[in-house]
């Protein structure tokens, strides 16, 4: 498959094989493809949180309030340290948000192309996720995405998109 097939073929995924697992090679090329995302100043403010065990997946579960979620066998939450992130010195602008987005978007591509189905979920209960992942003050989660396979009868909702011409601006 080549680039522009994958970034295509990407959707977020909301039903899942809960019983499949995800073998370790795999697990690792999708997070190794994170680990090389770029940074502001390469400084890499991110940490990997593999949830797979069964008490850790039903903690996770509860800070999203969607009935499929249920049935994910693994998510990848990506977190980053504030304090260790490139700060702009103009106006403080700080790159964390930036730099997890950039992980977030590597791993989901990564796992697209290993055949995995992912979903960008920022709309879980952050006081409950920050609890369940002990994170220190200075830690933030942005987003979080499940891994895992579609069942073969899995429902996919085309999306649609803007056209080329609509949100370009050539100067």
């Amino acid at each position: 498959m080549d680039f522009y097939d994958l970034v295509t073929r990407r959707c977020s995924i909301r039903s899942y094989e809960r019983n499949k697992a995800i073998p370790d090679d795999v697990l690792r090329r999708i997070l190794n493809a994170g680990r090389v995302a770029p940074s502001a100043a390469n400084l890499q403010p991110w940490r990997f949180h593999v949830v797979q065990s069964e008490k850790m997946l039903q903690k996770i579960y509860s800070c999203y309030a969607r009935g499929w979620i249920q049935s994910v066998p693994c998510f990848v939450i990506v977190s980053g340290n504030c304090d260790e992130a490139w700060v702009r010195r103009k106006d403080g602008y700080n790159s964390i948000e930036t730099d997890l987005t950039i992980v977030m978007d590597h791993l989901v591509l990564a796992a697209t192309f290993e055949g995995l189905g992912t979903c960008w979920i920022a709309a879980f209960d952050p006081d409950m996720l920050r609890e369940a992942l002990h994170l220190k003050p200075n830690e933030e989660v942005f987003a979080m995405t499940p891994l895992g396979y579609a069942p073969p009868n899995a429902v996919h909702f085309p999306t649609s998109r803007k056209s080329l011409e609509e949100i370009t601006e050539f100067l």
